[in-house]
């Protein structure tokens, strides 16, 4: 099973009425399965504020938060999903290899 399915997998436990978790590693420099993005709809989310949205999605994963480098949520009640639907786009990496950082910023000969 991929990173990616275990972690649809058990945020399946907040019975979402939409979930998408997308790999997005491919965005930065450390390789495969170690950056996502997660859309979650859930009635769970109801009455909770964005930190306590993220905790209880954080406490779902549990151990499964140390296996990877990144996650960036997005947490909606279905009535917020409704007005929406669809998550803000992800940012282009601002980290990544400090090698290839150093490389891109030396003056051109």
């Amino acid at each position: 099973m991929t990173m990616q399915q275990r972690i649809e997998s058990t945020l399946g436990l907040l019975q979402p009425q939409h979930l998408q978790v997308l790999d997005e590693s491919h965005m930065h420099s450390r390789g495969l399965q170690t950056h996502f993005k997660a859309v979650v709809v859930s009635q769970q989310f109801e009455g909770l504020n964005r930190v306590k949205r993220h905790q209880k999605v954080y406490g779902t994963l549990g151990e499964l938060m140390g296996e990877f480098h990144a996650l960036a949520l997005h947490t909606y009640t279905p009535e917020e999903w409704a007005q929406i639907d669809a998550a803000p786009a992800s940012p282009t990496c601002a980290g990544g290899d400090k090698q290839l950082q150093a490389a891109s910023l030396k003056p051109q000969v």
